[in-house]
């Protein structure tokens, strides 16, 4: 199955589903990285059903929100449907629907494991920020649980860190760090023979 057909499939379900994967602490944490400003405006990439626009909204930032699934952003225009500030697009990692020099923040939280090609998409992030913009990726560390990627359409088994700050410096991006987050995404296999704990890394960079 393809990874947009999945999260169609799952759109439904999908706040509990992430709710057993990794607490709200990973949105916190991020957000104290990042030192949000009201009035700024942010691309939340993959945005799933707004997990992270969600707090955005809440601190005051207008939200260009990305996913490929129509199903996943139907879901979230439903929850979010009082709420002011966010726009809804449809789109790939390698062409995101965003125009150069756009943005103030990417955020792109447990994304790029689902994304065919991360460099390109780091570079697409890299081009729709505006100068002095910054990047903030949380993902997960390479790991060896074969289940995610049958079950859950992960295509990469996490990342290394280095490889992460590779591709970050390659697109352009200055001041490039990679950190570990203190928070694990949790999983258990369909059969309930396999379950993971991941660590979850942070990484940033500025435009």
């Amino acid at each position: 199955m393809h990874s947009k057909n999945y999260f169609d499939t799952v759109a439904g379900q999908w706040d509990a589903m992430r709710a057993r994967f990794f607490s709200d602490s990973v949105r916190t944490k991020t957000f104290a990285v990042a030192g949000l400003q009201a009035g700024q405006v942010a691309a939340d990439l993959g945005a799933g059903t707004g997990f992270i626009t969600e707090g955005l909204v809440r601190e005051g930032l207008q939200v260009i929100a990305v996913d490929q699934s129509e199903a996943m952003l139907a879901q979230m225009q439903k929850k979010f449907a009082d709420a002011e500030g966010i726009t809804y697009r449809v789109g790939q990692a390698t062409q995101l629907p965003v125009e150069n020099d756009r943005v103030d923040w990417v955020f792109a939280n447990m994304y790029l494991h689902h994304v065919e090609e991360p460099a390109a998409a780091i570079a697409e992030m890299y081009r729709i920020l505006k100068p002095g913009g910054m990047v903030i990726i949380t993902d997960l560390d390479e790991h060896n649980m074969e289940f995610l990627r049958t079950e859950q359409n992960d295509y990469w088994l996490g990342f290394p860190r280095q490889d992460i700050l590779n591709w970050l410096q390659a697109a352009g991006f200055k001041n490039a760090e990679v950190n570990c987050l203190d928070e694990n995404c949790c999983a258990q296999s369909e059969c309930g023979c396999d379950s993971a704990e991941i660590s979850i890394f942070i990484a940033t960079g500025i435009k």
